[in-house]
């Protein structure tokens, strides 16, 4: 991605990506659930048809969610000055949107991540094990690394502090 002002690529200040075996495991888990209510259905079916339906209709969504997740986790989360956005140029939100950091016990975020609130409404969406977006929260974590994730989280918060005028560069007023 690069910047409409300069023409010169951003800079990335901050990274979040899985680990290959954290990646590995979510993704089997996914995929083994899938397979588990396959086999059920074939070897012990449910009385009612509308149990075998709801069985069938709960594997292959684990099984999609499995091929989704080692899709979307193959990417790298990347923080610019502008904007928090996958290593394939997917823009996640903009910087400038940007309400608050919140990385409190209580908070509803991912595993290991941080929750953000903007100030306006994105499109929802969602990318198993790495992040998610609901209008104005958007959820970044999951398989992901818990001292990345608070590097991250810490960083935009940092800059969000410094952008609303509650930090310079001489320390906080």
């Amino acid at each position: 991605m690069s910047d409409p002002k300069t023409d010169t690529p951003s800079e990335v200040i901050a990274g979040l990506i899985p680990s290959a075996p954290r990646r590995m495991f979510g993704t089997v888990v996914l995929y083994a659930l899938g397979a588990l209510l396959f086999y059920l259905v074939i070897a012990q079916p449910p009385e009612g048809l509308h149990l075998v339906f709801l069985l069938v209709a709960i594997g292959a969504a684990s099984i999609y969610g499995g091929y989704k997740m080692w899709d979307v986790t193959g990417h790298m989360i990347e923080l610019t000055e502008e904007e928090l956005r996958l290593s394939d140029g997917r823009v996640i939100f903009r910087m400038e949107d940007v309400l608050k950091v919140d990385r409190s016990f209580f908070a509803f975020k991912p595993s290991n991540g941080f929750l953000v609130t903007l100030k306006v409404a994105y499109p929802n969406t969602w990318a198993p094990g790495l992040w998610w977006r609901f209008g104005k929260r958007v959820g970044v974590g999951g398989l992901t690394s818990g001292a990345e994730g608070k590097l991250m989280a810490d960083t935009m918060a940092a800059m969000i502090a410094t952008r609303d005028g509650l930090v310079d560069l001489d320390g906080i007023r």
